[in-house]
């Protein structure tokens, strides 16, 4: 067949390459006030360029759409990068009932509700997540099933199963009544002296983690008296230390009393969570190593406020819970003033999965400006992870990861309670 000359052919290939180079439909997002987790300031205006998943442009003023754009009007919203917490516990959720669930429940069923908590921290706003420790290695099968596309969840960087020693804060055998205790190795994580330590370091990797979380002292929720003591040696800690490094790994290190947050940060350990009684002395050794600190706010009122209730916790919970809880808001207002280098970090999983974004609340109570703590969730927490250029600020040529409020968080830090958008990667999660 002919047309006025040029076979059909000819005329549809005329017009492709009469097309303009690099013409492609986008998605426009009209933000009327934007944070881009790096600037200090909020601009007003402006427009996000979405193509294939990626941050293309960012534009001042609202760009008219051209054939087959998408435009997401949030110009009355406030848009700001996709929140991170570095630390979470996606595999369960802590109730009154929870000491009778490893009794009870099969890896399955942590697996699925882990699949449940993801989506919930996802559409709350959190597009990546460090989760510090769970079981039957669920959240390694999660972080596969989420990077396909098969589940909605947040981007997750996981320790796997935490390192224990005996009778520690993590030990999976801690309250079993002895004929029911399984012995404790390398494997489920629980290890004495430095072999062991460096063994269950390659387990970790065997495993396919992505980091290394130890319980350097005493926990709040585990059943065992003290909540405080360290519970490594030091040289325990540096085999550990050693050998991640060997394979990559970050360390985080669990500690609420001063002498394991110390022996830790001596070590060379990453970063320590919560660090409830952190002395003056902690604190130095934190600041001239680089250590990075994690504050968990949010668990500690949570525990604190539930300590007030006959029976939520076990008898020997009760009394930590108590007295740790309200001690980690002014560790974390002391921490702040001394300039140690804080990221954000709830520990949910004690608290509510998809309430995350509380955690804001204390920082700005406890002394921290409303940008710097939400740049403690983006930029910075990427720039920790090693992930700046992926994500963690609204710039071209980075991961499509935002999300959206309604008001001001700058004015009302606790508007970040309520997301309303969330896009990770360029797909749209939910709408306001």
């Amino acid at each position: 067949m002919r047309a006025g000359g040029l076979t059909i052919v000819g005329v549809f290939l005329a017009c492709v390459l009469a097309a303009p180079v690099g013409a492609q439909a986008a998605t426009l997002i009209h933000a009327g006030r934007l944070i881009d987790g790096v600037g200090d300031r909020a601009t007003q205006n402006r427009t996000l360029v979405v193509e294939d998943g990626r941050i293309t442009a960012v534009e001042e003023g609202f760009r008219q759409p051209g054939p087959g754009d998408e435009v997401i009007d949030l110009s009355g919203h406030t848009v700001l990068p996709g929140l991170m917490d570095m630390h979470t516990h996606l595999y369960h959720e802590r109730t009154e009932d929870s000491y009778l669930e490893r009794y009870q429940q099969n890896a399955a069923d942590y697996a699925l509700k882990a699949a449940v908590f993801a989506k919930r921290t996802l559409e709350a706003g959190f597009t990546t997540v460090r989760d510090l420790g769970d079981s039957y290695n669920v959240t390694v099968a999660l972080r596969e099933v989420i990077n396909r596309g098969d589940l909605p969840g947040p981007r997750i960087f996981t320790a796997g199963k935490s390192i224990a020693t005996t009778g520690g804060h993590a030990d999976p055998t801690n309250g079993f009544a002895e004929p029911l205790r399984p012995p404790g190795t390398p494997v489920n994580g629980v290890v004495n002296g430095p072999a062991e330590a460096a063994q269950a370091v390659r387990q970790r990797y065997q495993d396919g983690a992505d980091l290394i979380k130890i319980t350097a002292t005493g926990g709040v929720l585990s059943l065992a008296k003290n909540g405080l003591n360290p519970q490594f040696h030091e040289d325990e800690v540096e085999a550990i230390v050693r050998t991640a490094e060997d394979y990559g790994f970050m360390v985080a290190a669990h500690a609420h009393g001063a002498e394991g947050i110390k022996r830790a940060v001596r070590a060379g350990v990453t970063s320590i969570e919560h660090g409830t009684y952190m002395d003056d002395e902690a604190i130095r050794l934190m600041k001239e190593q680089g250590t990075w600190y994690v504050p968990t706010i949010l668990a500690g009122k949570f525990v604190a406020e539930k300590a007030e209730i006959d029976g939520y916790w076990p008898p020997v919970v009760r009394p930590k819970a108590a007295a740790i809880g309200p001690q980690i808001h002014e560790t974390f207002a002391r921490a702040y003033k001394a300039g140690v280098k804080i990221v954000f970090g709830t520990d949910s999983g004690v608290s509510p999965h998809g309430e995350n974004a509380r955690e804001f609340g204390y920082m700005v109570a406890g002394g921290m400006p409303p940008m710097e703590a939400i740049k403690s969730a983006t930029s910075v927490a990427a720039t920790f992870l090693g992930i700046a250029d992926t994500t963690g600020s609204l710039r071209p040529g980075l991961a499509a990861d935002i999300v959206a409020v309604g008001g001001d968080p700058l004015a009302d830090i606790t508007v970040l309670e309520s997301v309303r958008f969330v896009m990770k990667d360029g797909v749209v999660y939910r709408r306001p």
